[in-house]
């Protein structure tokens, strides 16, 4: 009897119930991914002054960092639970100087390019001048004097000066020149910084991301105009302050992260500051 099914039908059929009954190819693995090759590097510094009661600030910033203890225990549910406040000034203890800090419309802490935050960094050591004389003003002379050694200053280049006043930390006196607090104390500061010519050069003749020191200020101690943080800033080029460790790094040859917090708005902020290489 012929069958009622069209053929074409029976071919079909026949053909998915031969698909069904057979064994499936394996599905490939994936192809495991190339991974990237990263340089991890042999030396981390960390270049910041830890925060807490005996972080320095400026004479007449008297509150200093204060931290509030919220929580600090195991709750009613049985895990332990820590949480704090803290409250700062922008300008203590290792930060950040955004150049809006002596520069109208100058950009804010948020607003500085992450390319002047992290790139090759160099040190130029001016600790015995500085150990000789407390209100010392790096000039361009101890620039032309690195590039003497190493060459001219890269572009795009991270510039620290190391003074040596890092390793006072956190003894006031011997940091600050003075023990004294509030406005009065402004004239007894006594630390190295940079001359106003020599940031007025780099601003002008060297093209360099950002400058960071081991001291409360770019300028000098006695200082009143504040000529080198106009000149830096006015350039569009932030400033770290009160560096650690700069005596842990080479003169050149490596890089610098400076991550600050990211206030909107900000003038500076706290900084995280690190060098690899």
């Amino acid at each position: 009897m012929k069958s009622s099914i069209p053929r074409r039908t029976l071919v079909a059929t026949l053909a998915l119930s031969l698909g069904a009954c057979a064994t499936p190819e394996p599905t490939p693995e994936p192809a495991a991914a190339t991974p990237v090759p990263l340089a991890v590097p042999d030396n981390l510094v960390d270049l910041t002054h830890a925060f807490g009661d005996d972080t320095i600030y400026w004479p007449t910033d008297t509150r200093g960092f204060e931290l509030e203890v919220l929580a600090a225990g195991h709750t009613e549910a049985g895990f332990y639970y820590a949480a704090n406040r803290f409250s700062s000034a922008e300008h203590g203890g290792t930060h950040l100087d955004a150049p809006i800090h002596f520069a109208e419309g100058r950009p804010a802490a948020d607003e500085i390019p992450l390319e002047r935050l992290v790139g090759r960094g160099v040190v130029v050591d001016v600790g015995e001048a500085a150990s000789a004389d407390r209100d010392y003003q790096v000039g361009v002379a101890d620039f032309e004097a690195w590039e003497a050694r190493n060459g001219r200053l890269p572009n795009d280049v991270i510039v620290l000066l190391r003074t040596g006043y890092g390793q006072r930390w956190p003894d006031r006196a011997g940091y600050l020149g003075t023990e004294s607090t509030g406005p009065e104390a402004v004239p007894e500061l006594h630390f190295p910084g940079l001359h106003p010519d020599a940031a007025r050069w780099l601003a002008a003749e060297r093209k360099i991301a950002a400058i960071g020191l081991d001291t409360p200020s770019i300028d000098f101690g006695q200082s009143t105009l504040f000529e080198s943080h106009v000149a830096l800033f006015e350039a569009e080029i932030p400033a770290f302050e009160n560096v650690a460790n700069l005596d842990q790094l080479p003169e050149t040859g490596f890089l610098v992260v400076a991550l600050p917090m990211k206030i909107r708005g900000g003038s500076g902020g706290p900084l995280r500051i690190i060098a690899m290489w």
